[in-house]
């Protein structure tokens, strides 16, 4: 029996593809719903690198704006107050960030921690009534996931997820021609994500808190990646590791994994995660009729991209510009984006991991309920 997948892509041009959680108004039109000019402001939560990269590009967004900051290093703060013209009243630090219940000048949160303080940070926040924007992966394991959901629904505030590729254009433009049928039957699909890290002493390389190693970093990517663009939910999990220095890489951090994803209408995807090699981030969906391919497919950009029709190379925007305008949008729009960013697609990806690491310590092959 043909998956539903099958059946769609074989319905029309303008397939509409239930089955990875798309609705036929976000796939089919897609409009611009803006009911208005309200700006998200934002207070970032973690004051490192990447919360940097994504200040500088909120300086662009039309709809979001760093109004905020919340450190464990105060140190870091007056500088912050400097470059965004930040006041003192929405400046917090780990212990006393509950406050922001009572700040009326602050929508959401964007956690950019360690992955092991994701979930209690988001409970907190969440307590507070604020909206909460936690980056991936969103905790360390499901358990943890299904508790940051629901503390949110309780709330009733949103819960998103930083999957920055899921507004790229590129991305987008691939997905939208899979659910046109322009590959015809998806057949496979790999995704390559790692790079060689560097200091040996950064969080990334503390178990207690990253709650694992290259998979949850950077090997999300392809977890996620394998899921938006297949267009189905994956039903079993293989996979094997393989560690080369384990002075680096101790207990609890993995080095190199490579997966194996199964799904009900007869795809198969091949991934690898690691820490050990750099020149990968490449995706690659093959089909009965086409394909497509990135490489670069998931970094800070440009992405490039071909498909058996010949290179797409969509203009590039800065991606989490891009993120957090439509961000805006879905809390103060309610708009319905192509590929979910919402805390229950994020726990798929954790059920996943987790599935992974079992898939490793058992040596056998792991059954996936995602739907």
């Amino acid at each position: 029996m043909k998956s539903r997948r099958k059946f769609l892509q074989h319905i029309s041009a303008g397939v509409i593809p239930i089955a990875f959680g798309f609705t036929p108004e976000s796939l089919l039109f897609n409009p611009d719903n803006s009911q208005n000019d309200k700006t998200l402001r934002v207070a970032l939560m973690g004051l490192g690198s990447y919360a940097n990269r994504v200040a500088d590009a909120m300086k662009d967004s039309k709809r979001a704006k760093v109004v905020g900051v919340i450190s464990g290093t105060p140190s870091k703060i007056p500088e912050w107050q400097k470059r965004f013209d930040i006041p003192d009243k929405n400046c917090y630090n780990y212990e006393n960030f509950d406050a922001i219940k009572d700040n009326k000048d602050i929508d959401a949160v964007y956690i950019i921690t360690p992955n092991a303080q994701h979930h209690n940070q988001c409970l907190r926040v969440a307590a507070a009534g604020k909206h909460v924007i936690c980056e991936k992966p969103m905790a360390i394991n499901a358990k943890e996931g299904r508790e940051m959901v629901e503390a949110c629904e309780k709330a009733g505030v949103k819960l998103l997820i930083g999957y920055r590729m899921h507004f790229e254009a590129n991305t987008l433009e691939i997905v939208k021609m899979r659910n046109a049928g322009e590959f015809g039957d998806i057949k496979f699909f790999q995704g390559l994500s790692g790079f060689k890290i560097g200091d040996p002493n950064q969080w990334r390389l503390d178990p207690k808190l990253a709650g694992g190693g290259a998979l949850m970093d950077i090997g999300i990517y392809a977890v996620n990646g394998t899921r938006y663009m297949v267009g189905e939910e994956p039903i079993w999990v293989t996979a094997q590791e393989t560690k080369t220095d384990a002075s680096k890489f101790r207990e609890g951090v993995d080095e190199t994994i490579t997966f194996q994803l199964g799904f009900e209408s007869g795809v198969v995807a091949s991934c690898l995660s690691t820490y050990n090699m750099n020149n990968l981030d490449k995706f690659f969906l093959n089909g009965s009729k086409g394909f497509a391919e990135m490489q670069p497919s998931t970094g800070y950009g440009p992405i490039r991209s071909a498909t058996h029709k010949g290179r797409l190379d969509m203009p590039h925007t800065t991606h989490q510009t891009t993120q957090m305008d439509e961000m805006a949008k879905i809390i103060f729009d309610n708009k319905v984006p192509i590929i979910p960013v919402d805390g229950k697609e994020g726990l798929k990806d954790i059920i996943i991991l987790d599935a992974i690491y079992e898939a490793v310590r058992t040596g056998s092959k792991v059954d996936l309920n995602l739907t």
